[in-house]
């Protein structure tokens, strides 16, 4: 007897692994705010592995929390900017960014 056949045959087989890329790697999207668009990538929690600061709440994003990643789309990716995925969708809604002390680390 033959082994089983664990993946799919056709054409239909990377679409799946198209789709299950984009799910695992957070591949990003396109989104409009202030007038520009801005790339946005959802990033999970086991992907998370460093200490961010989130521009929305000036607040810590600890290692393995899901948030989100965005920054303009005619930009570098050096520019990219760790949001808390509240933070992101309540951008608008945010009032004026308070400054950091002089002793706030910056991650």
């Amino acid at each position: 007897m033959s082994p089983r056949r664990n993946r799919p045959r056709g054409s239909d087989a990377s679409a799946d692994r198209d789709t299950g890329l984009a799910d695992r790697y957070g591949l990003g999207h396109t989104e409009d705010w202030q007038g520009e668009e801005w790339v946005v990538r959802q990033i999970s929690g086991g992907a998370a592995v460093k200490h961010y600061r989130c521009p929305g709440c000036d607040q810590e994003i600890p290692p393995g929390l899901p948030h989100v990643v965005a920054w303009r789309q005619h930009g570098g990716e050096d520019d990219r900017r760790h949001w808390h995925r509240a933070c992101w969708n309540a951008r608008d809604r945010r009032s004026a960014r308070l400054p950091r002390s002089r002793n706030a680390p910056r991650y």
